[in-house]
């Protein structure tokens, strides 16, 4: 499979970020279990950990019954994503029960594992219900959008921050505090964060879910440097997540805001703990997550 021509090779409509993101997430398939993946050439050197997420939780949807759908994902980062070469995911099928479908999934690259996550599916059934509410917060729109954030504050901003907001994504982000990004005070490492998808994300289910597990990795990490002065934007950290879990609750359209609500209870042995819960604007809880990063000083040369 060859890369995608330019629009100038096609004279093509300019595809939009969401578009980008819609490709990336649909693999390949090579063989039997196994599939091959794309990164969006963003100028980045490793490839964003939700993207690999994302790829792997489609490789292993295809090998399950269209009615199953994925309840919880457990994934570990072993090398950073080279974006510069395909990514094959394979996937071995544990076992098919009779409610419950458990796949292991393992991307490599230059013949080495990068990453691997295991995933459940269960089929729709009916139960107990009741979930924490979600927390009081100004509505998205009473909020700065990202274009008004960079014309207020990104002239004098630091050029990695500069960067990351000018960078056309295909999630917008709007913080409900901007203190977060431009203060060195040390602060609790909570935050809150309205996340929704830029364009449309197609009305079928699986698909939601791999996108919602792309987002589910942006600004979460971030929250462990909070109560350290710091942010993932400071050079002389190294900053990865180690570990990525999820929990698929209630299933979400992707067709409006969701909140993104996040803590860090622990920062120990260079590593951050993260959390975080997803609601939808009405006020149900679509997702939980949970993240370990490595956060540490460079060495010095």
């Amino acid at each position: 499979m060859s890369r995608p021509e330019t629009n100038a090779e096609t004279n093509a409509e300019p595809r939009t970020a969401m578009d980008v993101l819609l490709q990336t997430l649909d693999l390949e398939k090579l063989e039997e279990n196994l599939y091959r993946g794309l990164s969006p050439q963003v100028g980045w050197q490793r490839v964003f950990g939700g993207q690999v997420i994302g790829q792997a939780l489609v490789a292993a949807q295809r090998t399950v019954d269209a009615d199953r759908y994925v309840h919880s994902l457990h994934a570990y980062f072993m090398r950073p994503g080279d974006p510069s070469v395909p990514i094959i995911y394979e996937v071995d099928r544990i076992r098919d029960g009779a409610s419950f479908a458990t796949r292991r999934v393992v991307a490599i690259q230059h013949g080495k594992a990068i990453f691997s996550m295991s995933a459940s599916f269960q089929f729709d059934e009916e139960g107990f219900e009741h979930q924490f509410p979600m927390p009081d917060v100004p509505a998205p729109e009473q909020l700065l959008g990202e274009r008004e954030i960079a014309e207020r504050f990104l002239a004098d901003a630091p050029e990695a921050i500069r960067r990351y907001w000018e960078r056309p994504r295909p999630i917008e982000i709007r913080p409900v505090s901007l203190t977060h990004y431009f203060s060195r005070d040390k602060l609790e490492p909570t935050q809150d964060v309205w996340v929704k998808a830029v364009g449309k994300v197609p009305d079928e289910r699986h698909l939601q879910a791999a996108v919602l597990a792309y987002l589910s990795d942006m600004t979460l990490l971030d929250t462990s440097l909070y109560a350290h002065g710091t942010s993932v934007f400071d050079r002389t950290l190294q900053v990865a997540s180690l570990d990525h879990a999820m929990w698929f609750h209630r299933r979400s359209a992707m067709d409006d805001w969701l909140l993104y609500t996040q803590d860090s209870p622990s920062a120990h042995g260079a590593r951050g703990m993260t959390r975080g819960s997803l609601f939808d604007r009405q006020g149900r809880l679509i997702a939980s997550v949970a993240q370990e990063g490595l956060i540490r000083k460079k060495a010095n040369d």
